[in-house]
């Protein structure tokens, strides 16, 4: 899971030159302002399922918080973690599952400090007409995916539960924007994705306007949770009130998206230009059975210590953590600072 060379370069093009957070005297406070500022990666690039930020920033969420804060758009799981580890970011978010396996790894100084998704967004994704209907259908075939993606990573925790061999899918590495291109054309029958790709997916079929097929890890594994909130390990330790704040703020951007996901997506377009509200509108939506799914009774962004122990043991069972054992709960999450379920 090593930061690939093509992530750094993107990284530069990008300026990411994130501010971390001043803590400029006892308060972290900025002298002219009033408020500290901040820096946010996105999970992955600026889709609709990102908007919740957005709102938060447009609405005043982060600012009536205390905070100055400037989102940026991340490059997936592991790359978030690590530039929130090494100081560049303050904040990012990133999927839970992908977050365990890279701390069982790597001893990264980042701790995840609420869910945003109270159940795995990851899946394969294909089309009509591929001859993928379900899991079983996956074997001696091909899924196009970016190398250390959520998808890849995760698939032979998937696999086992599904009661495939893992070895029996081959993933070919392709670039994450060309993704829906490339299972459009028919050179992959399959592509690794989150549930809320299916629109944009869809789309890039324009010639032969097929549905999409998804296959959701979620429905496997309805005790994995999808993305996170991550944070540096001494940030959550030396500012836990404003981890809290931080996180309340993001929190209430989300519940706004969940409540609106066409005003959202709408706030977003101001912020990326580009975006294409119908699909944007259309992943928000989709996103509201894994914000919230229909048997979920907690509050918005809970962790539960039960939960987050299945997670490990599921992990542990799949080979994903070796030994079993050398990933405590605490070394993952801080359930203190997160909301509870």
């Amino acid at each position: 899971m090593r930061l690939r060379r093509s992530v750094i370069a993107a990284v530069t093009v990008l300026g990411l030159a994130l501010v971390s957070a001043c803590n400029n005297g006892d308060d972290g406070k900025e002298a002219d302002s009033g408020l500290t500022k901040v820096s946010y990666l996105t999970s992955f690039n600026t889709f609709g399922r990102e908007a919740y930020a957005y709102v938060a920033l447009e609405k005043g969420y982060f600012k009536d918080a205390g905070f100055d804060v400037k989102i940026s758009p991340g490059s997936g799981t592991v790359d978030v973690m690590k530039l929130v580890a090494g100081g560049q970011a303050d904040y990012g978010i990133g999927d839970f599952t992908a977050t365990v396996i890279t701390l069982a790894n790597q001893k990264l100084p980042v701790t995840t400090v609420g869910m945003i998704h109270q159940r795995s967004m990851a899946a394969i994704v294909s089309l009509e007409g591929y001859g993928i209907k379900g899991p079983k259908d996956l074997v001696g075939k091909s899924v196009g995916d970016q190398p250390g993606s959520t998808n890849t990573v995760m698939f032979p925790v998937y696999a086992k539960k599904v009661g495939i061999d893992p070895k029996s899918v081959k993933f070919i590495p392709s670039p994450p924007a060309g993704l829906p291109a490339l299972l459009a054309s028919g050179k992959v029958p399959a592509i690794g994705q989150f549930v809320v790709g299916k629109p944009l997916i869809e789309k890039a079929d324009k010639e032969k306007h097929r549905k999409a097929v998804v296959l959701p890890y979620g429905e496997a594994l309805p005790d994995l949770y999808g993305n996170a909130i991550i944070t540096r390990t001494d940030l959550a330790k030396d500012h836990p009130d404003q981890v809290t704040k931080f996180t309340g703020a993001l929190l209430k951007g989300l519940q706004d998206s969940y409540d609106d996901p066409a005003g959202s997506a709408e706030i977003l377009k101001k912020y990326v230009p580009n975006t294409d509200l119908a699909v944007a509108t259309e992943e928000l939506t989709i996103m509201k059975d894994y914000t919230k799914p229909k048997d979920y009774q907690g509050p918005l962004g809970a962790v539960s210590l039960d939960r987050v122990n299945k997670v490990i043991t599921a992990l542990e069972d799949a080979d994903q953590i070796k030994p079993k054992g050398s990933v405590k709960p605490e070394d993952v999450v801080n359930l203190s600072l997160a909301p509870k379920s």
